[in-house]
């Protein structure tokens, strides 16, 4: 009775489907103790949703299991073997700092992967520590929670320890651990571990997990696995086009990074975007902008064709037909993302209805904004209530024609003014996690252990589209500087 007790007061139901798969796909490990653990942030209203008691959380044995020190009831402890393209060149991977302590059964009944990311040395850790330092892990809290609030899929953020212990990279760095709830780590990457180093009936027993896993409310049809390369591709879709619409620059879209619930994963070197440039990359390693801003839709395309090609000896017996039927699936990525660009476009522009000249209309605007340097999200916050400041562009005549234009188009639709404003609104965040905010939130808990600046950082981020007073100052532009913004992974 005490054990069950115990449970009841942690709100730990954790789960290990995962492990059930062939041993190909994990490792089984030893925990990795750390010295002294403190927990730094705790995401108190996700911790709710996922039926775990905060309080209990943060004891200090509630901190021992966020640290990887202890492990909860129904743990086993797993790291995930996978594969994947970097940077276009393919390569045998795995989860070499991160460890799945299991999956929580949430009070919905929805089943979510907890992994403890920094939690030390895996069988992948190909030579590395496997640990992490506290600053990668407080920008991934940050921007994961940002675009959670912003109505992007994506993995989340439960909580961030300090381990009590440096780490060296070019410097010593305090070290530390996040804690990573996501709707599963099934990645492209996973698939290709199955297709390059198992067996046809390793990759289908990893196809019908996921299709368990991630489908089995849908009506998946005669060739389950043509619906699991179809809903893929329609989730990433509409995924990268919810991250070109906020401006946001994923800077390692390798296949590993790719996940099959079209949840947004790693944030290592992302940031957004200030001035619109679609050539615009921050990752230091990305050297020759293989994943720049504008060739982000393009690169996962190119990745969910990898995704095809792992499922080749499943989707049809003849290996022509199978490749058919992959390249019919593919084609549609294109015009899926398309569409729901244009959608998105057509909400942050207040429009409701479709023109044949939308695109084009929009095109001319961002053509506009890459020519006089205008900030992405503040132009787009400035037509939404119509307040325009003295910059080279609203005082363009490029920009006039065009307002000129956008004011007929939004006179041919029935709806209302006030209802297009209310859309943009809607669509437009008041803020975004500026670089110059980040790194200001990082610097002062790094350097000082100062995380108020973080905290009341993400209380802005919490609601984006609120267009609050206290929200102003977060929207306000970083000073000039001759030097581009760099970003890192992280490792």
């Amino acid at each position: 009775m005490t054990e069950l007790k115990g449970k009841a007061e942690s709100g730990w139901r954790l789960e290990n489907s995962y492990a059930r798969l062939p041993e190909l796909f994990f490792s089984s490990l030893d925990l990795s103790p750390v010295r002294r653990p403190e927990l730094i942030i705790l995401n108190h209203s996700l911790a709710e949703s996922l039926g775990l008691n905060v309080h209990d959380l943060q004891s200090k044995k509630g901190v021992a299991i966020l640290a990887g020190n202890q492990i909860p009831d129904g743990s086993l402890p797993i790291a995930q073997a996978y594969a994947g393209h970097q940077f276009g060149y393919f390569t045998v991977l795995g989860d070499g700092r991160a460890m799945l302590i299991g999956e929580q059964i949430t009070p919905e009944g929805e089943r979510v992967d907890i992994q403890l990311k920094g939690s030390g040395r895996t069988p992948y850790s190909r030579h590395a520590d496997g640990r992490a330092a506290l600053g990668p892990m407080l920008r991934e809290y940050i921007i994961s929670e940002a675009m959670h609030a912003l109505g992007i899929a994506t993995t989340r953020s439960l909580a961030v320890v300090t381990t009590g212990e440096l780490i060296v990279r070019e410097t010593e760095l305090p070290g530390a651990i996040l804690t990573r709830v996501a709707g599963s780590h099934l990645r492209v990457g996973t698939f290709q571990y199955a297709t390059n180093l198992g067996t046809v009936e390793d990759l289908r027993a990893l196809a019908d997990y996921t299709l368990q896993r991630h489908f089995s409310d849908n009506n998946i049809g005669e060739n389950p696995y043509l619906f699991l390369l179809e809903e893929t591709i329609r989730r990433q879709a509409d995924l990268i086009a919810k991250w070109q619409l906020v401006g946001f620059i994923h800077g390692v879209m390798n296949t590993d990074n790719m996940t099959i619930s079209g949840e947004t994963i790693d944030y290592g070197p992302c940031a957004f975007m200030d001035t619109y440039d679609p050539k615009t990359v921050f990752s230091s390693i990305d050297v020759y902008g293989r994943y720049a801003y504008n060739n982000q839709p393009y690169i996962g395309l190119w990745n969910l064709a990898r995704f095809a090609e792992t499922l080749l000896p499943l989707l049809h017996d003849d290996k022509e037909q199978a490749i058919k039927l992959s390249q019919d699936a593919i084609k549609e990525f294109i015009k899926l993302y398309n569409h729901n660009w244009l959608s998105g476009m057509r909400a942050k522009l207040g429009i409701f209805d479709e023109e044949p000249e939308d695109r084009a209309f929009m095109e001319e605007l961002l053509g506009i904004m890459h020519k006089y340097s205008a900030d992405y999200t503040n132009t787009f916050l400035a037509l939404t209530f119509d307040e325009f400041e003295d910059t080279a562009l609203f005082e363009s005549v490029e920009f006039s024609g065009w307002y000129d234009s956008w004011q007929n188009r939004l006179g041919r639709q029935e709806e209302s003014k006030d209802l297009s404003h209310e859309l943009m609104k809607d669509s437009n965040p008041a803020l975004i996690p500026r670089n110059h905010r980040v790194e200001a939130a990082l610097e002062a808990a790094e350097e000082q252990e100062d995380y108020s600046v973080m905290e009341r950082f993400l209380d802005a981020l919490s609601n984006p589209y609120a267009h609050s007073p206290e929200q102003a100052e977060y929207s306000e532009l970083p000073e000039p500087t001759s030097r581009p913004y760099r970003t890192f992974c992280g490792t």
